[in-house]
């Protein structure tokens, strides 16, 4: 392994140990945020630049090392910024934050896996080149996946990364208002699993899916076309 990698998951683990033996986690709780809510909300009227930076920061430190935190954060700038900029704010830092997860997933594990199993990836990674974007904007839309595993998963296949990034944002974009919408009724949340009710699921389930279907069924009316065209020649 090069000295770089070696850095870099260095750099990952020190900031995860860290992170644990703070009990940072303790600051990222639904409780925690409720009972200071009011206290962030002052302190971000005095100095409004220093918390905006902050939040951005943290957020995208939170979800680039995959660290748990993110729901809690994403109500977080709903209680304080409101719905506008707590869907701004959370909708780049989500997304840069998943793009640094996923480079760094594709540095350190992508090159071992598939020089280990690169036979038997071959048609996935085929599959991914082709229809990734259809399968990761389904993957984002679905609240029920743990993003962190799909923004590490993702990194192992050969999808571009900018194209990750600009679907991840408008993947997530539905989820992250809902969760932001949310965060402006903080006082009547007592759980995260009363956010997302099934029917909500289920309807972006059903847009997630819908490309998926829509070019599945362009593709068979073409296949069709094209084998009736040969039929007749």
């Amino acid at each position: 392994m090069s000295k770089g990698k070696l850095a870099v998951i260095a750099i990952v683990a020190v900031l995860v140990v860290a992170f644990l033996s703070f009990d940072l986690g303790h600051y990222l709780s639904l409780e925690f945020l409720k009972s200071r809510q009011s206290d962030i909300e002052a302190f971000y009227r005095e100095h409004p630049v220093t918390v905006l930076a902050g939040y951005f920061v943290a957020y995208v430190a939170i979800t680039g090392l995959s660290l748990p935190g993110a729901a809690i954060m994403t109500l977080a700038g709903g209680a304080v910024f409101g719905l506008l900029w707590g869907t701004v704010l959370v909708s780049f830092a989500s997304t840069l934050g998943a793009t640094i997860a996923f480079i760094v997933s594709r540095y350190i594990l992508r090159d071992g896996i598939q020089r280990r199993y690169g036979d038997r990836l071959k048609t996935i990674n085929a599959g991914f080149a082709r229809d990734g974007a259809f399968y990761l904007f389904t993957l984002r839309l679905v609240p029920a996946f743990p993003f962190f595993v799909i923004n590490l998963v993702m990194g192992l296949t050969p999808m571009r990364t900018l194209t990750f990034a600009l679907v991840s944002q408008v993947g997530m974009l539905p989820g992250t208002v809902v969760y932001v919408n949310a965060g402006t009724q903080l006082a009547g949340i007592d759980s995260l699993q009363g956010i997302l009710s099934p029917a909500l699921i289920g309807s972006f389930v059903l847009l997630g899916v819908f490309p998926l279907v829509a070019k599945w069924i362009v593709g068979a009316v073409k296949a069709r076309r094209d084998a009736r065209r040969g039929g007749e020649v």
